[in-house]
């Protein structure tokens, strides 16, 4: 065997073997890269949640691991919401377009409203009704109430049992203006303020549009305020 077709020999071996470690590098990068964007994402999107937030990334898909990207974007799919037990999804934008999915474990840390009692239907929340607990918010609905100023004053729309979380969905906001009551129309319009009297037509919530009819007969319609007020704008 010549010294020369050694020497091409371990030139080809040599050159395999960079090909590899390269290939190994660069899918060690996408890795990195690929967990990098998820995290960036999950520590921008999760700053406005109610307590203290820490979550932790599931295992990355293996292609996804060894495939070649520049341009990660991630995403929350369809239906999917930053807590608790949830998926986030990461396209590849170049060169080659891809999407994994990848799952995530959000933990939230923080206070929430318990009830002290029985509330039945129908019954307005008052401060003794409840008390503040301790625990994950990720592992109770996305309704649940963490402020007590959330649901004192609202009204119970179904029963709920002691010691339960009470959760935004199982309140309403007491009326502002009820169907035939007697309220005030304040009318605002450039340079001016009028202030008048007038019947509900129907029954609405702080924010809500009620309409009135004036001791003239003519129906308006304006935005409903706590005090039996209704705000009509020109």
């Amino acid at each position: 065997m010549s010294i020369l077709y050694l020497l091409q020999h371990r030139a080809v071996l040599l050159r395999l073997f960079l090909a590899l470690l390269a290939m190994i590098g660069n899918g060690a990068h996408a890795q990195a890269t690929l967990s990098g964007a998820v995290d960036s994402y999950l520590r921008v999107q999760t700053q406005g949640l109610p307590g203290k937030v820490s979550y932790t990334v599931g295992h990355l898909d293996q292609h996804a691991q060894a495939a070649p990207c520049s341009t990660f974007e991630p995403f929350l799919p369809a239906g999917s919401r930053l807590w608790g037990r949830t998926t986030v999804g990461v396209r590849c934008l170049a060169p080659t377009p891809w999407t994994v999915y990848v799952p995530v474990q959000i933990r939230i840390s923080g206070s929430y409203l318990v009830t002290a009692r029985q509330l039945n239907p129908g019954q307005i929340v008052s401060a003794s009704d409840v008390f503040m607990q301790n625990g994950d918010l990720g592992t109770l609905p996305t309704t649940i109430v963490t402020d007590l100023a959330q649901a004192v004053g609202k009204t119970v729309r179904n029963g709920v049992a002691a010691g339960q979380p009470l959760r935004s969905d199982l309140l309403t906001a007491p009326w502002a203006v009820q169907q035939g009551q007697s309220v005030r129309l304040l009318s605002a319009g450039r340079g001016f303020t009028v202030s008048n009297e007038g019947k509900a037509l129907n029954n609405a919530i702080d924010g809500q549009i009620a309409q009135v009819r004036t001791a003239s007969g003519q129906v308006v319609s304006g935005v409903a305020r706590a005090g039996g007020i209704v705000e009509v704008s020109y």
